[in-house]
């Protein structure tokens, strides 16, 4: 067989034609030190502070302290296979999680990959877990209610969509009831949840997913989960992790609610990684950028000008105290970050007022704009009467012989406690909540006894339901209080009608 000089030519042709003459050059490192879950690495001297690094094994890791010798870098996931002498690689890119819809419904680590064995989640969209927050003439003022279910956080503490609102308490008072509440009363209002549990026990993130499940708002909801178990990068990273998901939603002019349960660890955590990495510590060994920790996340929670399309971005971050100290370290730093708090004590949660709200250091530094103005006008005075009830109940221990006016503060204090408290996952539409806050203020449960004040409530809401669909429905759609005589008389009539429980 002959071979003809042409076709070797064309051949040879053919391949300088599709010859890349580009190098790949990779700056890489070697791995001097690791061990939990940090690792030191030397040759890296170009890397970029937050950059993503790949170990040799797969492994990836972001770069926290660039010294003048060797790099710090935090692991992320397992760290047991990485070994000293293992060669580490820039990769040019800052940490990014996978975002968009497809995320919706499902159960993810602070990396985006799934743990909740329904696969992969298909999505081409990424964002990086450190993104700038939006700046002064890009946003707006928070006007919009975010709608709870939960009569005294939307009739004492009102919180606005893109509002920071601190939830804080000691362990085991209803925090985290709180924020599932708030999740399952989203149902309906066109907004995502974003539920990030940080250091939770697995078995408890598990209940939630499952109570979530039950009432269908897993069907907007993304729960990211860094567990106890987790080396601490992962926690550290988890809530930046969450705002990233969100800021998807809240840069296409949608609007997002997301929970950090709770920052109280994730501080525990960069505390963790901070005094491994040799950083100088300070106040009760935290290291002095710890209020940057917190402030660079809770800034990104903002209510978008219209010309970004008017999307919002709401966080509820827990803090966890000790022994109701609220004016401990990281608790003031978040307080100072954040648009109000909302204070859980302990002996309220003991004594059957649940939820355990502290109306007296609960605020909320949005107040009236993030309330309709039905609920502004009948929830008015509320905060005034129950802090009076407070304080004269304490009085009102060492003496019998009481006046008519403050005998009748007292009854109305009572009521009002009474109405206040509300069931696990039950939260009430806010047009119900003005009418049964207007027949507290106007005094048509002062004749009612107190341990039959929640029969009327429900017997009221049902009387509503099937007699006064068109006085709910005003208060819905317009926002306004219904004509005032029209709802003066059916809850007149309906008090009349009441009857209390024979003794």
């Amino acid at each position: 067989m002959s071979i003809k000089a042409e076709e070797i030519s064309s051949l040879i042709k053919q391949q300088l034609e599709h010859y890349d003459d580009k190098l790949d050059i990779d700056e890489v490192g070697v791995v001097t030190y690791v061990g939990d879950g940090i690792a030191r690495a030397h040759g890296l001297n170009h890397v970029l502070a937050n950059e993503l690094l790949e170990f040799a094994n797969g492994s990836y890791g972001i770069a926290q302290n660039l010294e003048m010798n060797d790099v710090g870098i935090i692991i992320l996931g397992s760290f047991d296979a990485i070994r000293e002498g293992d060669r580490v690689k820039r990769t040019g890119r800052i940490m990014q999680v996978p975002v968009g819809d497809a995320l919706i419904g499902r159960v993810v680590n602070p990396l985006g990959q799934p743990v909740d064995g329904l696969g992969e989640i298909k999505t081409d969209k990424t964002r990086p877990i450190e993104s700038k927050a939006p700046g002064v003439m890009e946003r707006q003022s928070v006007k919009e209610p975010l709608q709870t279910g939960i009569k005294a956080i939307d009739a004492l503490v009102p919180i606005g969509r893109g509002q920071r609102e601190l939830i804080i308490g000691d362990r085991k008072t209803g925090k985290t009831s709180l924020a599932i509440d708030t999740i399952l009363n989203q149902k309906g209002q066109d907004v995502i949840c974003i539920y990030v549990a940080i250091g939770q026990k697995e078995s408890t993130v598990r209940t939630q997913v499952q109570t979530l499940k039950r009432f269908g708002a897993m069907d907007y909801t993304i729960v990211v989960e860094a567990g106890p178990s987790e080396p601490a990068p992962m926690l550290y990273i988890a809530p930046y992790a969450g705002s990233a998901m969100g800021e998807e939603f809240m840069y296409n002019g949608r609007h997002v609610l997301v929970v950090f349960d709770d920052l109280s660890k994730q501080a525990v955590a960069y505390r963790e990684l901070s005094l491994l990495l040799r950083r100088p510590p300070g106040r009760e060994a935290y290291p002095g950028d710890v209020f940057y920790l917190h402030s660079r996340l809770l800034e990104r929670s903002a209510k978008l000008s219209d010309k970004l399309g008017g999307g919002s971005m709401t966080a509820l971050p827990f803090i966890q105290t000790e022994a109701g100290d609220i004016s401990a370290y990281i608790p003031t730093n978040v307080i100072s970050i954040t648009d109000g708090q909302i204070f859980l004590q302990s002996d309220l949660f003991f004594a059957g007022t649940r939820p355990a709200i502290d109306a007296g250091n609960s605020v909320s530094r949005v107040g009236g704009s993030a309330q309709i103005k039905a609920m502004k006008k009948v929830a008015g005075t509320l905060r005034t009467d129950l802090a009076a009830y407070r304080e004269l109940e304490s009085f009102a221990q060492f003496g019998s012989d009481l006046d008519q006016v403050t005998q009748a503060k007292l009854n109305r204090g009572r009521r009002t406690v009474e109405v206040l408290k509300q069931p696990l996952h039950e939260p009430i539409p806010v047009e119900k909540q003005v009418v049964i806050l207007y027949a507290l203020t106007h005094g048509y449960l002062d004749a009612v006894p107190v341990e039959d004040i929640q029969r009327f409530e429900h017997e009221l809401y049902a009387n509503f339901d099937s007699s006064h669909t068109d006085l709910l429905a005003t208060i819905k759609q317009t926002g306004n209080l219904p004509d005032e005589t029209v709802l003066t008389k059916a809850i007149k009539d309906f008090a009349a009608s009441f009857s209390p429980t024979a003794k």
